[in-house]
């Protein structure tokens, strides 16, 4: 599918990384990306979202370049949707759109479906009237009489009657997480639960770590479903490791609501792995967006362990730094190569040794263990 690549530079954060976000999200959607183009404004057109002028260029790229489909960086209004679509004459998708559709690809687990279905459909009701060219005909015929319904209204009753039913499935599935998440805590599994920015590493570092086995590729949102392993750390004992959905800046509100129940692994855990990417030149901006996202589903307060991943490609060495209180605050590793997962682990056992050490009412105090770390 060919398309053009529009994005509205505000004066706001890192234009230009944004925009090679969104390539990379056309990309992982499955779009042939023909052209990009970009604009300047001090906020956006209420109609148009980019102005007429900007609007008519893009018109002219379409028939010139033979365009499907136009794909704008930023959440657009129905009605700049809708007025968009009849000025370009294709259609038109924005950044929470195509964030939904790569969702809507890559949900493999049943919860995981459940939960991209729940939120398409949240965001399709705010703009039902696009789909529909015989809104106000009432139904009517030999046959159709009916309620005096116009398709507008049967349509928003039937995808309400939808929602209701799959959050009530949602209720369901997390009703069974929390039977297992009780079990796992009178049995004190120490539980861990690896985040951070999507492509940052997660999943590679999930399966070195647990032999899992779960996908994992270069691209972006190529997991989705929460998988959970066991993984023995010696004296600790067995610990659970969870791989979660990745973070993005902007993530639908829509998806957080309906992947609350995803991310609950997240908000239980004892211990947040903060996966980054050290070859990233805007990681700092990324590692700004999952806290904002942690925040927003209540997991702020967990404890975090910042894994600066992809050192190989950073030129970087295996490293462990500790804060002024004596505390593991970053690890330096990779998880392509294996280096600095040693260091990983016994940081883990660590916490997992403190935590059973508080339960049981024994405070412990930093030690001169740390030396055995390669500090730089």
């Amino acid at each position: 599918m060919r398309a053009a690549l529009v994005g509205v530079d505000f004066g706001r954060g890192d234009f230009a990384s944004s925009l090679e976000e969104l390539s990379l999200l056309a990309q992982s959607a499955g779009a042939d990306t023909i052209a990009t183009v970009s604009c300047k404004r001090a906020k956006p057109d209420a109609a148009l979202f980019v102005g007429s002028g900007k609007a008519s260029e893009l018109a002219d790229l379409v028939v010139d370049e033979q365009l499907d489909l136009v794909i704008f960086n930023h959440a657009l209004s129905p009605a700049q949707q809708r007025n968009l679509e009849r000025h370009l004459k294709v259609r038109v998708v924005d950044r929470t759109s195509l964030i939904l559709d790569i969702f809507a690809q890559r949900a493999k687990s049943h919860e995981g479906k459940v939960q991209v279905e729940l939120a398409q459909l949240q965001h399709l009701a705010t703009r039902l009237i696009r789909g529909w060219t015989h809104l106000e005909r009432q139904k009517g015929g030999i046959g159709l009489r009916g309620p005096g319904e116009t398709q507008l209204e049967t349509d928003r009753r039937l995808l309400g009657e939808r929602v209701k039913m799959l959050k009530a499935r949602l209720a369901k599935l997390h009703q069974q997480r929390e039977t297992q998440r009780r079990s796992r805590d009178r049995s004190k599994t120490f539980s861990v639960s690896i985040v951070g920015y999507t492509n940052a590493g997660k999943s590679t570092l999930f399966n070195t770590l647990t032999k899992a086995g779960a996908y994992a590729a270069n691209q972006l949102f190529a997991t989705l479903d929460t998988t959970s392993r066991r993984l023995f750390l010696g004296e600790a004992g067995n610990v659970v490791i969870s791989d979660t959905v990745g973070f993005i800046r902007e993530l639908p509100h829509q998806l957080v609501a309906a992947f609350r129940a995803t991310l609950e692994e997240t908000i239980h855990a004892d211990l947040l792995l903060h996966v980054v990417d050290a070859n990233s030149p805007v990681r700092s901006d990324q590692i700004e967006q999952v806290n904002e996202v942690l925040k927003e589903i209540g997991a702020d307060h967990i404890p975090q362990l910042m894994v600066f991943n992809k050192i190989d490609l950073a030129a970087l060495e295996p490293a462990v730094l500790l804060n002024e209180y004596g505390n593991i605050e970053k690890i330096f590793l990779s998880a392509k190569t294996g280096g600095g997962l040693d260091l990983l682990r016994q940081s883990i056992a660590d916490f997992a040794i403190k935590k059973a050490s508080e339960i049981a009412g024994i405070k412990v105090a930093p030690d001169d263990d740390d030396a055995r770390f390669n500090i730089q």
